[in-house]
């Protein structure tokens, strides 16, 4: 429930409704706006009659959310959120790409890789530390060496880091480390991490699972929400179809659905959906054109030889090549990049 508070309304009424609200045990987010100001209403809300509410002298209107979501909602709060992560923003007018290799193998690797994808423009430095593979003899990272290899990058470059939790044991040492925490497709809905990840400070790149709805995707993100982190970034990345030419299908259109559901960033993910280097070009443009806020892209200087997912990444110079058609693209899309 969303209640609309008359225009001119001072603070001091505002938070006396506030008050009388919160006594029947509901949470209450004010909103302020340009002209007038709005309460979202987060609990049983079966407590409240509405029209008592409805003929308080400072309520303009009552707004019944369908969806089961409140924090993430866009009725709940209609400017687009924006994630600013040490100067660097997603969101909003701003575009942003995630780049760098599936997984950290090296020192000399991630550094190599940090500096090419920043000199192209990429804002972030993405890089596997504690990998979550389908096989248990699969690569499965270089763990807590593999962070410390990315801490060494990032100094290097300035780049601010996004690598991905799989265990609630680590998010002291993410906390303190890491800039953008990446929740991978396959913990999406690992509901008691994402509530421990609810009560940390960094932002949260929560990526779609593998056969999840939209409405599951923003569900998640909800738990994050409603546990006290509201930095949260969505991530579509494909979902899994009866086609196996691809490695996923990417659903584009859950760009624009999210972007009307939700206040929350979307950036895309056209390495993981494809599964092909040669696709991830055309891909990242559409999501551009889509509206995405983002996009984060696979790029490894040696694929042929790259421990995991080889076959998906760009090379530095292909990768440039993209960056300077998106530069043009997304400004035609009235983003700066």
């Amino acid at each position: 429930m969303v209640i609309v508070i008359k225009p001119g309304t001072s603070q001091e009424e505002i938070d006396l409704l506030k008050g009388r609200i919160q006594k029947l045990g509901i949470q209450v987010h004010e909103v302020k706006r340009e002209v007038q100001s709005i309460l979202g209403l987060i609990g049983d809300t079966r407590k409240i009659d509405p029209d008592t509410i409805q003929a308080d002298k400072r309520v303009e209107k009552i707004v019944h959310i369908q969806e089961p979501f409140k924090k993430a909602n866009k009725l709940f709060k209609q400017e687009e959120t924006v994630i600013d992560v040490s100067g660097n923003k997603i969101g909003g007018k701003h575009f942003a790409v995630i780049a760098g290799p599936c997984s950290v193998e090296s020192t000399e690797q991630i550094i190599s890789i940090a500096k090419d994808v920043k000199a192209a423009g990429a804002r972030f430095l993405r890089g596997g530390a504690f990998k979550p593979r389908t096989s248990p003899y699969s690569f499965q990272g270089l763990r807590e060496e593999g962070l410390d290899m990315l801490l060494e990058a990032r100094a290097a470059t300035g780049l601010p880091i996004v690598t991905e939790i799989m265990s609630p044991h680590h998010i002291e040492l993410f906390e303190k480390h890491v800039d953008v925490i990446q929740v991978g497709a396959r913990n999406m809905q690992n509901f008691e991490l994402l509530k421990e990840l609810g009560a940390t400070t960094k932002p949260i790149l929560l990526k779609r699972g593998l056969s999840s709805t939209i409405e599951e995707l923003i569900m998640s993100a909800e738990y994050i929400m409603a546990s006290g982190n509201e930095k949260v970034i969505l991530c579509e990345r494909g979902i899994r179809t009866f086609e196996q030419f691809t490695r996923n299908t990417l659903d584009l259109s859950a760009i624009p659905a999210i972007k009307k559901l939700s206040h929350l960033p979307v950036i895309v993910d056209p390495s993981h959906a494809a599964g092909h280097h040669w696709m991830v070009e055309p891909l990242s443009k559409a999501a551009v054109a889509v509206g995405a806020d983002g996009l984060m892209i696979e790029v490894h200087n040696d694929p042929a030889n790259a421990k995991c997912d080889g076959p998906q990444s760009l090379k530095p110079e292909k990768f440039q090549r993209l960056m300077e058609i998106l530069k043009q693209l997304v400004k035609i899309e009235g983003k700066e990049m």
